[in-house]
């Protein structure tokens, strides 16, 4: 049986690719079809990886699942750690807050 999806690094990898898991599940579970991932996200696989990508994905979606909830709680702390630390990005924040306002 071939292996399409490989753990290294603390992640979810495409095998022999790299091309992290999170990137085609996210497109699929936006609608896009396998077809489509290849065609317009990630011409470097083939369709056979993606397939099977997604079918590593469905067979572990508890696990896929909880990683990916794990791994954006992470890229979020991290953005506020930035936020906090970064006198630029606060008001690069407070110019957004006050041009949405502006919208509104």
């Amino acid at each position: 049986m071939h292996e399409y999806v490989e753990r290294h690094d603390g992640g979810y990898w495409v095998a022999g690719s790299r091309v992290s898991l999170d990137s085609v599940v996210y497109a699929f579970l936006e609608g896009l079809a396998p077809e489509t991932i290849v065609a317009e996200c990630f011409p470097v696989l083939s369709l056979e990886q993606v397939y099977g990508a997604i079918t590593y994905y469905l067979a572990h979606r508890t696990e896929v699942d909880a990683y990916l909830r794990a791994s954006d709680a992470e890229d979020d702390a991290f953005g506020r750690r930035l936020r906090d630390s970064d006198p630029r990005v606060r008001r690069l924040d407070e110019l957004l807050r006050e041009a949405g306002a502006r919208r509104a």
